[in-house]
């Protein structure tokens, strides 16, 4: 035991100006490891701080990184754009203000009493993070989220607001404004207002890029008002624009604590000694627990409720920036880490087993909360809830290390709008520290581009598949369907196409089964 005490005592980075912890002693990384690692790290830092000086990050597109500017708007690397930021800051704080004063208010009178978002991946994401980490008793408004071009799904929440539509502000966010899922969603809302006799418009806020068809979509249909997405914050590091913090203002959350959460993290994470900065101690131990490959999965287990939809936020933002293809150099490398989690103690009850006992290919990162909250009912004799729920943290980490299972732990004293913010702003800039270290650019997606492009190759051949059914003679194979259409070498792509068509009976098409696929027969009408 006084091997471990010391170990955790030399490998314990504590910041209480901060209030926030990061124990790395649980993972073997060998002697001589932060020698070995300190020029790259050094490098590391060195290129990130060209990137928050102005640096161009993706050659390709000409395109700067700035999500750090926005919570330090001084740090832009010109007037102009420190301009824009503290506008839309200005703007985000007016428009919420007026809200909840009733200045802007549903067109049939009254006031907004839900909310409801509608966005995608990082537009998503973030605000849904907020919204259940801040969420207090009696909001000024009810949240709601469309965040999938899932029919039923958006049903269903429609269906849960009810009457209370008329009173339901509509923020549609998407930077390129051409993102379909959102789209969708806009289309989606947009007929259900018009269905329940309300104006859209007069219910609706976009947030998107400049000129984009979002932005001229909203203009020529005079909504409430258009708030900057800027080509220079990727969506998946938006939180802190009006991509987060509209929501989280309209939600009454504390903006100022997040921004100045994130914006203290940063200072202590530009710290040149790894050994003193948690995002270089983070970016490390991820190197070290993958052997600089992602050869082991990322664990996230949270103990604590609010910050259950952690796990989720963080697989976009290290999954989208780290896993790629080809590094810096075009060498094909196939990057990243994988991402899970489930929050403490629920995790015990779920997968902990494996963990402990089965394939070591993964490193556990705990979130520790120091501050209960609740009642403080004893439930025995000295002992709170949250006791147990520190007992069960302590227990799953011993037990894992017990057999050889890596773990680091993160320790906030509470959550609140100012931690939430560091702690989204630690793992950025590990994210953007690790990917240096394996040479990745972690600011661009191709992959994600190329599912888009797939996908609309699908509706595409789908369009086709419709017209070839209209002039078939009668019942015809996938095959044949789709040698009239001119797409045989997606035979399966139209077999989906077809089942799916099928399935739903408004769409006019019959499947008559055979005994497999390739006996099943489709008919117009």
């Amino acid at each position: 035991m006084a091997d471990e005490w010391s170990r955790f005592a030399e490998y314990v980075y504590a910041d209480e100006k901060l209030g926030v912890s990061l124990d790395i002693s649980r993972m073997s990384f060998p002697d001589g490891f932060f020698a070995d690692m300190a020029e790259p790290i050094s490098q590391a830092l060195a290129a990130m701080a060209e990137l928050e000086g102005g640096a161009v990050a993706n050659p390709d597109e000409g395109r700067q990184v700035g999500h750090y500017w926005l919570r330090a708007p001084e740090l832009a690397p010109d007037e102009a754009v420190r301009a824009e930021i503290e506008a839309a800051l200005a703007a985000v704080r007016k428009l919420a203000g007026q809200v909840h004063a009733g200045e802007i208010a549903p067109a049939g009178g009254g006031r907004f009493t839900r909310l409801l978002l509608i966005g995608i991946g990082g537009s998503a994401l973030g605000p849904q993070f907020l919204a259940d980490a801040l969420s207090t008793p009696e909001p000024p408004l009810r949240v709601f989220f469309l965040d999938n071009t899932d029919p039923d799904g958006m049903a269903r929440v429609f269906a849960e607001i009810g009457a209370d539509l008329a009173q339901t502000l509509a923020v549609v966010t998407s930077k390129s404004g051409g993102t379909k899922e959102t789209r969708n969603g806009m289309l989606e809302a947009q007929a259900a207002y018009e269905g329940a006799g309300l104006d859209f418009a007069r219910h609706a806020v976009a947030i998107t890029g400049a000129g984009s068809e979002l932005d001229r979509h909203a203009e020529a249909g005079g909504w409430l008002q258009r708030l900057p997405m800027w080509d220079w914050v990727g969506g998946r590091t938006s939180v802190f624009s009006a991509v987060g913090l509209l929501p989280a203002a309209l939600l009454g959350f504390d903006i100022d604590g997040l921004l100045e959460g994130a914006r203290a993290m940063d200072a202590a994470t530009r710290e040149r000694d790894p050994r003193r900065n948690p995002a270089a101690l983070l970016a490390l131990m991820w190197r070290h627990a993958g052997n600089g490959r992602g050869d082991k999965d990322m664990v996230v287990l949270p103990y604590k409720d609010r910050l259950g939809l952690f796990a989720r936020y963080l697989q976009q933002l290290v999954m989208e920036s780290l896993g790629k293809e080809l590094d810096l150099q075009g060498r094909r490398v196939n990057q990243g880490i994988v991402v899970y989690g489930n929050k403490g103690s629920t995790d015990q009850h779920a997968y902990v087993q494996q963990l402990r006992e089965g394939a070591n290919n993964f490193f556990v990162t705990f979130i520790e909360v120091l501050e209960d909250g609740g009642s403080g009912l004893e439930v025995e004799p000295g002992v709170t809830s949250g006791d147990y729920l520190s007992g069960f943290l302590q227990g799953t980490r011993r037990a894992l290390a017990d057999n050889g299972r890596e773990s680091l732990t993160i320790t906030l004293d509470r959550v609140d709008a100012r931690s939430v913010g560091m702690l989204i702003a630690l793992f950025e800039r590990a994210v953007g520290l690790y990917a240096r270290l394996v040479g990745v650019n972690a600011y661009h997606q191709p992959g994600v581009e190329g599912g888009k492009k797939a996908a609309q190759r699908v509706i595409e051949i789908q369009g086709r598949v419709v017209e070839a059914l209209r002039t078939a003679p009668g019942a015809l194979a996938a095959a044949d369907i789709a040698r009239m259409a001119g797409a045989p070498e997606e035979t399966e792509t139209v077999y989906r196409v077809l089942r799916h068509l099928a399935a739903n009976p408004r769409r006019g098409v019959t499947r008559e089964a055979g005994a497999g696929p390739a006996e099943d027969r489709f008919v117009a009408g």
